[in-house]
């Protein structure tokens, strides 16, 4: 099992920042990538950043040259470091784990959801 616990979201204005912050913790040993997602109301959830754990990263257009992903293995933890936020990146953030077991079987665990909300 892999808990995951999501801090830092919030509500401000276009144009600034806010840096969302994952924990992870339990069978942590198998986690080869983390991200994020993101879910705005009626729209499909969208995959934002992911990074492996030889820290390689990828970024939905959108947000390219915008957001970073970074891990501090120290902390078992993941950020997104947003900048220049956008009224369009309104939407609730959910941190994943992509866990393999022994038999490279995949199971996905999620945090619980943060609110981003950014007003123009």
């Amino acid at each position: 099992q892999v808990q995951l616990v999501e801090s830092g979201g919030g509500l401000v204005q276009a144009g600034e920042s806010l840096r969302l912050s994952c924990a992870a913790s339990g069978n942590i040993f198998r986690i080869i990538a983390m991200g994020w997602y993101r879910q705005a109301p009626g729209k499909q959830r969208e995959l934002v950043a992911t990074i492996t754990s030889d820290a390689t990263t990828n970024y939905v257009d959108s947000v390219k040259g915008r957001f970073t992903i970074s891990r501090d293995n120290a902390k078992n933890t993941v950020y997104l470091q947003m900048n220049s936020l956008k009224p369009e990146d309104t939407a609730v953030y959910l941190c994943y784990a992509e866990h393999r077991n022994g038999n490279w079987a995949r199971r996905d665990y999620w945090g619980q959801g943060t609110q981003v909300t950014v007003s123009s």
